[in-house]
């Protein structure tokens, strides 16, 4: 009886495996190509901060106005505080201390509460990073090659930082568009497409009345700038 042999080549499945699994790959990334961005407002950029509990809330009209003038005594003015002042900052702290209150604490208490304001000022939201969104905004523009804008900041009002104060900087995006984008000007509202980065950024800023820095909470390589509609 003849001997019968059979030759298996062992890379036959692996190849099927290798060109499944790249099948599966490019039909994910297919997915997330064609997801649709979701839709940003600027409220969204702010993270929610709990500030705790406001000691201050329990204190009388009085004690608040005795708190506010031993602050400024003691600490805003403690270089240039006259004989008198001091001797009102003895009283306002005997008059205090005999409501059972500790001027010191409540100062501490300031310090932690005002903390607490500027994170949520400043801190962005990590519910909004790493996935693509589409903010609007008007471009405040930093960097030209010719007409196009291809790196600017996106502010959420016609003007901000230029005739008025600078926003929060978690309502700042610090945008680079290498493309570029044809500015028509500040009047002009646009979207930007592509996923935010929690990154601090530091630009100087020219003013209707001068210069300054201005700082955000945002970067994005902007995927897509388009006209807002």
């Amino acid at each position: 009886m003849p001997l019968s042999i059979t030759f298996i080549n062992p890379w036959r499945h692996t190849v099927r495996t290798f060109v499944l699994a790249i099948g599966f790959l490019f039909s994910q990334i297919g997915d997330s190509l064609a997801a649709e961005p979701r839709n940003l407002g600027w409220d969204d950029l702010v993270p929610l901060v709990t500030v705790g509990e406001n000691p201050f809330e329990a204190l009388d009209f009085r004690q608040k106005n005795d708190l506010a003038k031993l602050y400024r005594i003691e600490v805003k003015e403690a270089a240039t505080a006259s004989s008198f002042e001091k001797s009102q900052a003895k009283a306002i702290r005997d008059s205090l201390s005999a409501d059972g209150l500790d001027a010191d604490w409540y100062f501490a208490e300031r310090e932690r509460l005002m903390a607490e304001h500027t994170r949520q000022f400043n801190a962005p939201n990590p519910e909004v990073l790493a996935q693509s969104v589409r903010v609007p905004g008007y471009i405040l523009p930093l960097e030209m090659d010719g007409v196009l804008a291809v790196e600017f900041l996106l502010v959420p009002t016609v003007g901000a930082c230029v005739h008025t104060p600078p926003p929060a900087a978690n309502q700042l995006i610090h945008v680079r568009y290498p493309k570029g984008y044809p500015l028509r000007g500040m009047y002009d509202p646009v979207w930007i497409i592509g996923e935010l980065k929690a990154e601090t950024q530091v630009e100087m800023v020219s003013y209707s009345d001068g210069q300054r820095h201005v700082q955000s909470s945002y970067v994005m390589t902007a995927f897509e700038v388009e006209q807002y509609q």
